[in-house]
């Protein structure tokens, strides 16, 4: 039996690009439950990946995220409102300033080496690339029901 590999894992995956309004890669998430985002730039190579929890974190406000407390004294209907804070901003301007190791490997990588990259980058997907050209990405569902004989 021959080793999987990413290639055998791989998916077609949609991408947004740096200059694409935030709140679009939001709805993306949610409309396609996608587990993460893919930005490439303006040459089409992976820039980042933003696991959807990044995406919720680039719109919970600061104060929240570093006081759980002072969420809950929000009321009702500011709470339900703060995805509005990412109207009319870009990927770009949101982005943290620090990079981060990319998911990114090759089609050959194995499976092993597909959850070693998930794991240390905190990325629920990787993103394939060969000769700088992005084929599509392997999704952590896809790693663990090819694991777990799902």
């Amino acid at each position: 039996m021959c080793p999987v590999r990413a290639h055998d894992l791989l998916a077609a995956f949609p991408v947004v690009g740096l200059d694409s309004p935030v709140i679009d890669a939001a709805r993306m998430l949610a409309e396609q439950g996608l587990p993460g985002i893919i930005v490439v730039d303006d040459d089409g190579a992976p820039f980042t990946i933003l696991p959807g929890t990044q995406v919720l974190r680039l719109a919970v406000p600061g104060y929240c995220q570093d006081d759980p407390a002072l969420a809950r004294v929000v009321d009702e209907a500011h709470a339900d409102t703060f995805l509005n804070a990412l109207e009319g901003r870009t990927i770009r301007e949101v982005l943290p300033r620090d990079r981060r190791e990319l998911p990114v490997t090759d089609p050959d990588a194995t499976v092993l080496e597909l959850a070693a990259l998930m794991a240390r980058t905190h990325s629920p997907l990787v993103a394939i690339v060969t000769d700088g050209r992005l084929l599509g990405a392997v999704t952590l569902r896809a790693l663990l029901d090819r694991v777990l004989g799902a």
